[in-house]
């Protein structure tokens, strides 16, 4: 059974597309710092560590502090209790669709 809470938390972090950008980002670079994340956004560093915090609590990233600057990178397992749910609804529909499909069939020969 898929945890509703789970997906919830990352739903709702990947709902902002300042956010989903900079997942997407660290998901293409492997690693970025904060400030690196910073340059360029049009954001504030406080904003892109509260986007980070939110990316973290959903299980999406991890963090990996190095002196003074702290490095995300994606959290490889981050997206299958999504992918998961997802693959739920899409057997659900595919059924659904081929009963319908039989039964206009039926209807119509």
């Amino acid at each position: 059974m898929i945890e509703a809470e789970t997906i919830n938390h990352i739903m709702r972090a990947l709902a902002d597309p300042t956010r989903r950008g900079m997942f997407e980002r660290i998901v293409t670079e492997g690693e970025v710092s904060v400030v690196d994340l910073t340059r360029g956004s049009g954001v504030t560093q406080g904003a892109v560590s509260q986007h980070l915090k939110a990316l973290k609590q959903a299980g999406l990233v991890l963090e990996r502090p190095e002196g003074r600057k702290v490095y995300y990178r994606a959290r490889a397992e981050g997206l299958e209790p999504l992918s998961a749910w997802m693959d739920h609804y899409r057997a659900f529909w595919r059924d659904r669709l081929a009963d319908l499909r039989t039964v206009l069939e039926e209807m119509d020969p």
